[in-house]
């Protein structure tokens, strides 16, 4: 086990929390501003890969066909929104588990129609494919920096914006205390459906920039929905920087367990034991870190402040 080797493994871990966070970044926000629990958020993840391999294979551009998919991807968030969410808001939340579950096997059945059963891979430009030589001997996938690169972008700009703009102060203040917002006079209709288009691009994105590694397919984005609420019990639900570095940890942890625990296991068990038991317990930590943090802070690392109805 080499030193290069263990620090490609952190930055693949790394990767996979930048993806996290984009995909739970709209999810806290969704839930901690409009209180709505959207099982549905990862179909938006696959309706994105699917827009970024069709119009990529369409124009044969990746750089256009997601520069193509980002607004499609919205709009698909925002009828959703105004069609279906809507009539949620004041229902409670079993009613919305129920709801968004069947938006799960509407969006399913909806790709399989209209891009058939089988997934769609998304190829690179000559630029993306191939490798760049880091520091300390380690060799590392341009795709999978860039990856980083946009996550981390993401990151600054959603800071940004919910911190220094109006329609920053505006999201705090319907998270805060909804009434009271619109009281003074804030349209919550129309920040709600501001909200979760925020929310859709950055699950749609989020579906682009895996797409070339795994391929759009159907249901993917139940797969990876599982992490991203990990991610935001962890970081504190509704809080932005509890999610980023949530998912970093997340990721990094999932990773390295992966990779790296059943070697340690062989230390003190044998062979056998050692494979048996390491897949199982590498697939487990994220949730033993997740009860952990529960046990100590049952509102995450980062809560919010306390919202008003």
């Amino acid at each position: 086990m080499t030193t290069a080797f263990v620090l490609e493994q952190a930055l693949n871990g790394f990767q996979l929390g930048v993806l996290l966070f984009l995909l739970a970044a709209g999810l806290t926000l969704v839930f901690g501003i409009m209180d709505l629990v959207n099982l549905a958020h990862g179909s938006l993840y696959m309706v994105g890969a699917f827009f970024a391999a069709t119009f990529t294979l369409a124009l044969d551009s990746f750089f256009i066909g997601v520069l193509l998919a980002i607004p499609a991807t919205l709009i698909v968030g925002l009828v959703v929104e105004v069609v279906a969410l809507r009539t949620l808001y004041a229902r409670d939340h079993l009613d919305q588990v129920l709801a968004t579950f069947g938006l799960i096997l509407f969006f399913n059945e909806l790709v399989r129609v209209v891009w058939g059963p089988a997934g769609l891979s998304v190829p690179l430009p000559a630029v993306l494919n191939g490798s760049v030589q880091l520091p300390l001997g380690i060799t590392y996938s341009t795709y999978r920096l860039l990856i980083i690169a946009v996550g981390i972008a993401v990151a600054f700009g959603l800071y940004v914006l919910v911190s220094h703009t109006r329609i920053g102060m505006l999201i705090r203040a319907g998270a805060s205390n909804r009434t009271m917002a619109s009281a003074l006079g804030v349209n919550v209709g129309l920040l709600f459906t501001l909200v979760f288009g925020i929310g859709a691009v950055l699950a749609g994105l989020a579906g682009m920039l895996i797409a070339p590694i795994s391929q759009a397919s159907i249901g993917m984005g139940e797969q990876i929905l599982i992490l991203a609420f990990v991610v935001i019990v962890i970081g504190g639900i509704g809080s932005i920087r509890g999610a980023f570095i949530a998912a970093l940890l997340t990721g990094v942890i999932d990773t390295m367990g992966r990779a790296f625990l059943d070697e340690i296991l062989l230390l003190f068990m044998p062979v056998q034991a050692a494979e048996t038991a390491g897949p199982a317990l590498s697939s487990m930590l994220i949730y033993i870190l997740m009860a952990a943090i529960l046990f100590f802070r049952p509102q995450g690392l980062f809560p919010p402040r306390a919202r008003s109805a």
